[in-house]
C-alpha cells in the first residue's frame, strides 16, 4: 500500500462523511406538536460520543489491545446507567466495526479479490487463502451465537477486562520471546508466508480467536499470536488476522444489526451511528497501514507493557470505585 493510495481513502471517508452531513436537513418542529409528541429517545449518543467511539475503535480494532475493551471502558464513562440505552450502547460497539471492515476491504482488495475468484475457481493461490479464512472463522462461527448474551451478561465490564488485558500481555510475552527465539538470525523476509498455511493451522488460529470473545483479549491478539505460533512472518500473522478479522467483524456486526437493532433503533439516532461507523473507518486504515511496518521491526512488545500498565489502571480505578 502506497502513501498515495492511503491518502485517496483517507480523503475518500471524509468527503463521503462531508456529503452525509451536507444532506442531513434540520427538522421543523412547532411548540404545539413538540408538546404533543413524546420525548426524542434517541438522544442518549451525541455526536462528539460517536466521534469517541470511532476513534477508539479505529485505532485498537486491530492493534493487539482489544479494541471491545477499550470501548466498554470508554462506555463506561460517556453512557448512563438506564438499561435500554446500555444494551444499545453494548450492541453499538459491535456495528460499530463496520468502519473497521470498510478499512481493510479498501486496504486488501487485491487480496479479497483473488480469495472471491478463488472461490468461483478462476485462482488456486486465492482459493487456497479463502478456504483457511473459512475455516478459521468456523470455531467462532459457531460459538458466537451461543455464547452471545452470557459475554455481555457477565464479562462487559471493567473487572473482567482488566484480568483479560493482564493475562493477554503475559501470553503475548512469552510468544514474542519464543518468536525472537526461533527467529534468531533470520531477517523478516523470512519465515513461512500465507501460501505456507495448512487447514489445520488456520483451524488452529480460528480456535485461538474464540478466546478474544473475553472484551479485553484482543481477537487481533489471538490471530497474529496463532500466527506466531505456527511460524508465520510477523506480517503474514497481522495480514492473515486482518482478512480473518474481514469475515468475523462482518459476520459480528451483522447478528447484532439483526437481533438489536430495535433496541438501537429507539435509543441511538442515525445519525451518530453512521458518523462513528465513518470515524472508524478512517482511523482504522492509519492503524492498519502503521501496524504492519511496525510489527516488521519491532514486534510485540510495546503492546505487553501497554496492556500491562492499562490493565493496573482499571484494577485502581475498580476497585477503588467499589470501596
Amino acid at each position: 500500500m502506497c502513501r498515495r493510495q492511503l491518502i485517496f481513502i483517507v480523503l475518500f471517508f471524509f468527503l463521503y462523511g462531508g456529503s452525509l452531513r451536507a444532506t442531513e436537513k434540520p427538522a421543523v418542529v412547532s411548540r404545539s406538536e413538540a408538546q404533543v409528541q413524546p420525548p426524542d429517545s434517541n438522544s442518549s449518543m451525541s455526536f462528539l460520543d460517536a466521534f469517541i467511539y470511532g476513534i477508539v475503535e479505529g485505532v485498537t480494532e486491530f492493534l493487539p489491545i482489544s479494541s471491545t475493551g477499550h470501548l466498554v471502558v470508554v462506555s463506561e464513562f460517556l453512557s448512563n446507567n438506564e438499561n435500554n440505552n446500555e444494551e444499545a450502547i453494548n450492541a453499538y460497539l459491535i456495528v460499530i466495526q463496520a468502519g473497521a471492515i470498510l478499512a481493510v476491504t479498501l486496504l486488501y482488495r487485491k487480496e479479497i479479490w483473488s480469495m472471491i475468484l478463488g472461490l468461483l475457481g478462476l485462482d488456486p493461490r486465492g482459493k487456497r487463502l479463502a478456504f483457511n479464512v473459512l475455516v478459521a472463522f468456523l470455531p467462532a462461527a459457531i460459538l458466537g451465537p451461543i455464547l452471545d448474551n452470557k459475554i455481555e451478561e457477565f464479562l462487559f465490564g471493567l473487572l473482567p477486562i482488566a484480568i483479560a488485558l493482564f493475562l493477554g500481555a503475559i501470553l503475548m510475552y512469552w510468544v514474542e520471546k519464543r518468536k525472537k527465539a526461533k527467529d534468531y538470525g533470520m531477517n523478516s523476509e523470512q519465515g513461512r508466508t500465507l501460501d505456507d498455511l495448512t487447514l489445520i493451522q488456520s483451524l488452529g488460529i480460528g480456535f485461538l480467536q474464540c478466546f478474544a470473545m473475553w472484551p479485553g483479549t484482543s481477537r487481533s491478539m489471538m490471530t497474529i499470536v496463532g500466527g506466531y505460533l505456527v511460524g508465520l512472518q510477523r506480517k503474514k500473522a497481522a495480514e492473515f488476522s486482518f482478512l480473518l478479522g474481514l469475515v468475523t467483524l462482518s459476520a459480528a456486526a451483522g447478528y447484532k444489526v439483526l437481533t438489536k437493532w430495535e433496541v438501537m433503533e429507539a435509543n441511538l439516532s442515525i445519525g451518530p451511528i453512521l458518523f462513528g461507523c465513518l470515524v472508524a473507518g478512517v482511523s482504522a486504515a492509519l492503524s492498519v497501514f502503521w501496524l504492519v511496518g511496525y510489527l516488521s521491526r519491532r514486534g510485540l512488545g510495546v503492546f505487553v507493557w501497554y496492556r500491562i500498565l492499562l490493565s493496573i489502571l482499571l484494577f485502581a480505578f475498580y476497585f477503588n470505585s467499589q470501596s
